[in-house]
C-alpha cells in the first residue's frame, strides 16, 4: 500500500535539452500520477545558491547590493548573492561571495535558512546566512557585475520588499526569517 510520501511519478527517459557551465535543461518523459504519458521540464542547477546578511548590529542597518538583472530586464536591490560549487562548504562559498561583491570579510557568521526556490521546475537549492562584526576591505566583482553597495536600515529594507521594491526571492526569504527571529525575542 503507498502512502502519500511515495513517489507517484515514473521517469521513462531523460535526456539533455541545453546545457552551459551553470545548469542543465532535462527533457524527461514521464508516467504521469494519473498514469497517463506526458513530459515534464527540469531545470537543473550545477551550484548552490548561497546569500548572506550583512548586518551592523549596532546600526541595525543590512549592506544591500544593486545590480542591473539581465533575466528580469529591471535593477535589483539585494542581499549579496552568488553560487557555490556543490562540493563546496556553503558557508565558505558565502564568504567568498561577500568579500567579491562588497569587500567586506571576517566577522561572526550562522546559517539563517535552507529553501527551494522553484520547486516545480529546478532543483534549486539556497543557503542564506546572517554575518556581523565585519571588516570593510575591496570588492573585486565578476566581469558580469556591476554593482553598487549600501547601507539601509533594517526596517527601511522591510519597507522594500513590503513596497514590492525589492523582489529577489533570497533577499525576501532571509530578512522575513530574521524579522521573525526578531520578533520571537
Amino acid at each position: 500500500m503507498s502512502t502519500p510520501e511515495d513517489n507517484p511519478w515514473n521517469r521513462l527517459s531523460r535526456r539533455v535539452g541545453y546545457e552551459n557551465p551553470w545548469l542543465t535543461l532535462y527533457h524527461d518523459d514521464v508516467i504521469r500520477p494519473d498514469g497517463r504519458p506526458g513530459i515534464y521540464g527540469v531545470v537543473h542547477f550545477g551550484h548552490l545558491a548561497i546569500g548572506v546578511v550583512p548586518l551592523d548590529v549596532e546600526r541595525d542597518e543590512v549592506l544591500l547590493v544593486g545590480q542591473w538583472r539581465y533575466t528580469m530586464d529591471h535593477y535589483s536591490w539585494e542581499i549579496p548573492e552568488g553560487g557555490g560549487d556543490l562540493d563546496e562548504q556553503p558557508e565558505a562559498a558565502a564568504r567568498r561571495e561577500l568579500v567579491e561583491e562588497t569587500g567586506y570579510s571576517g566577522g561572526e557568521w550562522r546559517e539563517l535558512s535552507r529553501s527551494e526556490l522553484s520547486n516545480s521546475v529546478t532543483d534549486e537549492v539556497s543557503v542564506l546566512f546572517v554575518a556581523t562584526g565585519l571588516c570593510a576591505g575591496e570588492a573585486t566583482p565578476e566581469g558580469t557585475e556591476q554593482l553598487q553597495v549600501r547601507w539601509v536600515p533594517f526596517e527601511e529594507v522591510m519597507t522594500m520588499i513590503r513596497s514590492g521594491e525589492i523582489l529577489d526571492a533570497m533577499t525576501i526569504l532571509a530578512m522575513q526569517q530574521l524579522a521573525l527571529e526578531r520578533a520571537a525575542r
